[in-house]
């Protein structure tokens, strides 16, 4: 198996071995009906949980299974070649939720707001984007007003992945919008909380079984122990937590682009025309190349950025770059998946037609591929 990833690792052969297996055998063939259905897949996250996939990177003292970064980036590659939905429920509580909190919460907000969304026990989600807010999210609107005990926050979010099914939600708010990202603060809110409320799910195009909500917030009171890291500080937590997030999203769109590319294979060696195998054709074989070549370079490119990221060294470029390039990759992968299947392709009953619908997300969310650009050009002329 490692052989998809520059590593020698045992332990990392292993794991990879044993989340192929369990991708393969209990996710893969609930996909379709996931899919379909858009129905949350409970029980998987509940036994992604149960095998430390929810908290990969989170010490055992905090519920985790205190594992490294590209260890999570290969296991959640994946479960993304299964399930794209599944896969992003575990890479949001993984990298946009755990992350941020187990860096910057105290010993008492990682025991009560960590441990059990590290341990699969509860579902974390990470709301920054508001409507007119997504890429710009120094200048959110979400207000947070200075109260007796905490804060009361008020205000919309939207495009939060497992907002629906989150019982903790990390949430960024202003104390003066004049103030831009000097004003914003972290809280983690109880979405059982008077005034929070799931206003709409949104209708999508793909990773239909993972929800993406716009969230109230109506006069929502945060305790100020529930505030993460001081008053101003949230802009800094949340481009943080979003450079981790991207080497998720790469690992995401990995796993599609692996999933249409093993469909092209296969098919081109079973589909014959002219008397053989489609594989035979030049053209097909083309595609395949670019394929497997493509795919190759974004493993390598995100395998860099969670290297560097284990090292403690700036990754924030390579986390870029991997993420921009292997989910442009998915979707040229996925479209030529298509193209390779004909007809068939375009028909529900084969997996390339999701993959196609699952791959375009991966271009868009946590950051598009032209703030990925920005951010990669913005470091490069940085030196100069």
């Amino acid at each position: 198996m490692l052989e998809r990833w520059p590593e020698s690792d045992e332990s990392k052969a292993m794991l990879l071995e044993q989340v192929r297996a369990f991708a393969q055998k209990e996710i893969a063939p609930k996909a379709k009906h996931f899919d379909e259905t858009g129905e949350f897949p409970t029980e998987i996250v509940k036994q992604l949980g149960e095998m430390g996939l929810m908290g990969m990177m989170v010490p055992e003292k905090w519920g985790g299974s205190d594992m490294d970064t590209v260890s999570y980036a290969m296991a959640l590659a994946e479960i993304a070649e299964a399930c794209a939905s599944t896969a992003v429920i575990m890479s949001v509580n993984n990298s946009l939720y755990n992350a941020p909190v187990l860096k910057f919460g105290t010993d008492a907000q990682k025991e009560k707001f960590l441990k059990p969304v590290a341990q699969g026990r509860a579902v974390g989600c990470f709301a920054l984007s508001e409507p007119g807010h997504g890429s710009d999210p120094a200048g959110l609107k979400l207000s947070a007003k200075k109260v007796q005990g905490g804060y009361q926050l008020k205000g919309t979010k939207n495009w939060i992945t497992s907002g629906k099914e989150a019982n903790y939600c990390l949430v960024f708010a202003t104390l003066d919008p004049s103030l831009k990202h000097k004003g914003i603060c972290a809280f983690i809110v109880d979405t059982k909380s008077k005034g929070f409320q799931v206003a709409k799910l949104e209708d999508k195009l793909g990773i239909t079984a993972s929800s993406t909500a716009q969230l109230f917030f109506d006069d929502v009171f945060v305790p100020e122990d529930a505030r993460l890291g001081a008053e101003g500080e949230g802009f800094k937590i949340a481009m943080s937590t979003l450079d981790g997030g991207r080497i998720g999203i790469a690992a995401q769109a990995i796993g599609i682009a692996s999933c249409a590319f093993e469909a092209s294979k296969k098919f081109a060696s079973e589909r014959e025309q002219f008397g053989a195998p489609i594989a035979k054709l030049q053209a097909i074989q083309f595609f395949i190349a670019d394929m497997a070549t493509r795919l190759s370079a974004a493993r390598l490119l995100t395998w860099n950025a969670a290297k560097r990221k284990d090292a403690d060294l700036k990754f924030s470029k390579e986390a870029a770059m991997a993420k921009l390039f292997a989910s442009e990759a998915a979707m040229w992968i996925a479209t030529k998946a298509i193209q390779v299947h004909g007809g068939y392709g375009y028909t529900k009953e084969y997996v390339v037609e999701r993959n196609f619908r699952d791959a375009k997300i991966t271009e868009i969310y946590e950051g598009t591929s032209e703030i990925q650009r920005l951010v990669i050009a913005a470091q490069e002329f940085a030196s100069l």
